[in-house]
């Protein structure tokens, strides 16, 4: 960064920048963790003469191992794209209107999550249901780690519950998708042809008074050889949406070639496939008793609201700690 003409590419200048942040921040963290369990040595020879300072022993442990453990999961995000920004798409599946309406209870989840850990959310688009929930939602998540933390939560997501569109109260299970892709505002290794763009434009649903009555400014836009479609719908111009809307299909087909990729390796080293639709990875079971569990980890959690609430830790953690061959650590 001291180089002479550093800041003359922009573009890369901003890139080491965040870089030399993120490794900074990480790096002070590990130093003042150092420090504090030299001193907890020092700590806990004193409480073995003196009792008094038995509950400072304990609120320092506590506090060195709630850090541990952020560095160690810290240590898991060593994919190309997991330091970086994600688009979040939600999907409902099959189900009908209850699946509707749990693709805008995943929505609400997984966004609360996103802000507890300290990223920042802004919604993109949102496809109304014909009478509840929605079709379908994608948001952005910006923030360090953002992909690397949401490629846990991709996948299918189950729901079984007493339906309350159903005038008989019977039990229904209902299903949401959940896509995960790196946000990047530069195509880098994707070379899109504009003639394989359908490029369509509407006017823009919900708040915005009359601006969004009057202009056509939400932009759909379709990749036709990869049938994938991302919409923009959150900014006031047509151009703005369009800019954004390019950015998140950038992402999405580097995440279908990163898929592709990834799918060949499974195959060469003879390992089985999980279907695109259909496998859930969670199961979220209100009736006829109350459970969260994870399918990939076993992780299980009897706190259903708490989860719907936006409480995923636990099961993110435990996923990175599978894909990486780990098991949890044990501090004590």
């Amino acid at each position: 960064m001291g180089e002479t003409g550093f800041w003359d590419d922009s573009e890369r200048a901003a890139k080491v920048s965040s870089e030399h942040s993120r490794t900074q921040r990480r790096l002070d963290q590990f130093r003042s963790l150092e420090s504090d369990v030299a001193d907890l040595s020092e700590l806990e020879e004193m409480a073995a003469e003196d009792e008094t300072i038995a509950a400072e022993v304990e609120a320092q442990r506590s506090s060195i191992e709630s850090r541990l453990a952020v560095l160690e999961e810290a240590r898991l995000f060593a994919g190309d794209y997991d330091a970086g920004d994600a688009v979040v798409t939600v999907n409902a599946g099959a189900g009908g209107t209850d699946s509707q309406d749990w693709a805008e209870m995943l929505l609400r989840t997984e966004m609360r999550w996103a802000e507890g850990r300290g990223l920042a959310v802004e919604l993109m688009e949102a496809s109304a249901g014909e009478e509840a929930g929605i079709k379908s939602a994608t948001f952005l998540a910006r923030g360090e780690n953002a992909y690397g933390l949401f490629s846990a939560e991709k996948g299918v997501h189950r729901l079984v519950r007493i339906s309350p569109f159903d005038s008989a109260a019977r039990r229904h299970t209902a299903f949401a998708g959940l896509e995960v892709a790196p946000f990047l505002q530069t195509a880098g290794e994707i070379e899109i042809e504009p003639d394989d763009l359908q490029i369509d434009t509407y006017r823009a649903s919900g708040a915005g008074g009359q601006h969004v009555n009057k202009t056509d400014s939400a932009v759909r836009i379709t990749h036709k050889p990869t049938h994938t479609v991302v919409q923009c719908q959150n900014e006031r111009s047509q151009t703005a949406n369009k800019q954004t809307a390019m950015a998140m299909l950038t992402s999405k087909l580097i995440e279908l070639e990163e898929e592709r990729r990834r799918a060949e390796i499974a195959k060469e080293k003879g390992e089985a496939q999980d279907a695109a639709w259909g496998s859930q990875i969670r199961s979220y079971v209100l009736h006829p008793y109350t459970m969260v569990k994870d399918h990939r980890t076993g992780v299980e959690v009897g706190n259903v609201a708490g989860v719907l609430d936006g409480d995923l830790n636990e099961f993110v953690r435990a996923e990175l700690l599978r894909r990486a061959g780990a098991l949890t650590p044990d501090y004590s």
